[in-house]
């Protein structure tokens, strides 16, 4: 049996004997020549000829050498890398949107950091400053819903890194950012289940620190006045934004004397999701009885029974023109960057939850 000291001695010879990466100073080491001569043929120079040339890219062959990027981008002032931070990796919206931001970025040899803060505030400072710290060339973020100030992102501009943000963005800082017209989206949306016949709409909304719960809080309200139905101030439930949340918020709904005949969860497809789930548990029929519409089109909404009406906010297209935003930036290489927003118009996605009809 081996005694501790021997195992020590083991694991510590071992790691000795691990090769460690090679350099252009081991293969000018082999060749007896010099690091800027290896450095210039590995780069295809036309000042080293074409013999010596073919026997130093033969050595870094032989040694398995591996060109560092990321020290050739810094000395030539980027890192052709972006980082992207969002709430949740799991919701459709966000992962179409990563897609979208890749799929484009790609093509223009940059790669992508994903970091997700899971809706928290000091956990969306930690992904940014890991970001500021690995030297990305622009940061991407939709803001959690525990957001409260916004020095990280701050801090951001003020290292000199393009900021973009989307969808759920800060008013305050002057950045570029790619939204939806949420107002809009959300008054279209109420309008039809007026048009169905639903005439008591409750609605379930986001915190309301985040502008983008805020404007999808208007169109109800738009819609409502338009076709002059009462505000009932016990319909609107706050903080509604995940399953469990709207399945909560809908059971309180359902528990009042005067009940609601629609429920327009403006959160997200998940807190829709969590409203059906409590009329199937209370065999409330839909749409028949109960008129359910979500937001975002994720991909369960078409395979629930019934599908449930939502609103498409054309995530795909969405990270594409956030990732065309920042190359058309660099290509103007303007050293103040013009604050710039995009809106882009969501759609109406009508299903079997809300067709009375």
């Amino acid at each position: 049996m081996q005694s501790i000291a021997q195992i020590y001695f083991i694991i510590f010879t071992n790691i000795m004997k691990r090769k460690k990466r090679t350099t252009i100073y081991d293969i000018a080491e082999k060749l007896n020549i010099t690091a800027s001569s290896v450095s210039r043929a590995l780069n295809d120079s036309s000042h080293v000829n074409e013999t010596t040339k073919k026997l130093i890219i033969k050595t870094a062959a032989e040694l398995n050498y591996k060109r560092n990027t990321l020290a050739s981008n810094l000395r030539k002032g980027q890192t052709k890398t972006i980082g992207v931070v969002v709430p949740r990796i799991n919701q459709n919206f966000f992962s179409n949107v990563i897609a979208g931001i890749e799929e484009t970025t790609y093509q223009k040899g940059y790669n992508l950091i994903i970091c997700q803060s899971n809706e928290s505030h000091e956990k969306e400072i930690k992904c940014v400053n890991t970001l500021i710290n690995q030297h990305v060339d622009c940061i991407v973020i939709s803001i959690s819903v525990d957001t409260y100030d916004f020095k990280h992102l701050q801090n951001v501009l003020d290292q000199g890194i393009q900021l973009i943000q989307f969808d759920r963005v800060a008013d305050e800082l002057e950045t570029m950012k790619v939204i939806n017209d949420n107002e809009q989206a959300s008054f279209e949306a109420v309008c039809h289940l007026i048009e169905q016949g639903y005439k008591k709409i409750a609605l379930l909304e986001g915190p309301q620190n985040l502008d983008v719960f805020r404007q999808r809080k208007i169109g109800y309200l738009n819609a409502l006045k338009k076709y002059d139905m009462p505000i009932i101030d016990s319909f609107i439930i706050e903080n509604a934004w995940t399953k469990e949340l709207g399945a909560a918020a809908t059971r309180k709904l359902l528990s009042l004397p005067d009940l609601p005949d629609a429920i327009f969860a403006s959160t997200s497809d998940f807190s829709a999701l969590g409203v059906l789930e409590v009329a199937n548990d209370l065999s409330i029929n839909v749409p028949a009885k109960l008129g359910i519409c979500g937001y975002s089109n994720e991909a369960f909404t078409e395979i629930t029974s019934p599908s449930i009406t939502t609103i498409d906010q054309f995530s795909m297209y969405m990270g594409k023109t956030i990732a065309n935003l920042y190359f058309q930036e660099m290509e103007n290489n303007d050293t103040v960057v013009i604050p710039k927003i995009i809106s882009i118009k969501p759609k109406l996605i009508v299903r079997s939850s809300t067709s009375r009809v």
